[in-house]
């Protein structure tokens, strides 16, 4: 079992930043890839990014690319997604998610929430206009 908490969401202005942190608890997070999803009032989970095991690797939507980064400290157990130039589209609930990746040498980086064992509780991002 891997527990994964999400913090950091709030309000902000259009154009603003903000920095979400996944601290995850349980088996060794470091043997799983993780990922940030997200999802707005009415409308499905939507993939927002994803890093491999090691740190190594990344990933992005394309509506969120240039303006997300994805990081993830090991020691820390922590999975950030630095967000800037945010704009009122990217309103909603972010969470974050793990994958089980047993290969050493990475797996490959999903974009599926259906991939994803585990999930955190989600925290609201808003942006207001």
């Amino acid at each position: 079992q891997v527990q994964l908490v999400e913090s950091g969401g709030g309000l902000v202005q259009a154009g603003g930043s903000l920095r979400l942190s996944c601290a995850a608890s349980g088996r060794t997070s470091s043997n799983y890839d993780m990922g940030w999803f997200r999802q707005a009032p009415g409308k499905g989970r939507e993939f927002v990014s994803t890093i491999s095991r090691a740190g190594i690797n990344t990933y992005y939507a394309d509506s969120v690319k240039g303006r997300f980064t994805i990081s993830r400290d090991n020691a820390k157990n922590t999975v950030y997604l630095q967000m800037n130039s945010l704009k009122p589209e990217d309103t909603a609930v972010y969470y974050c998610a793990a994958d089980y990746c047993a290969n050493r040498g990475g797996c490959a980086l999903k974009v599926r929430s259906v991939d994803y064992e585990y999930w955190g509780q989600g925290t609201q991002v808003t942006v207001s206009s």
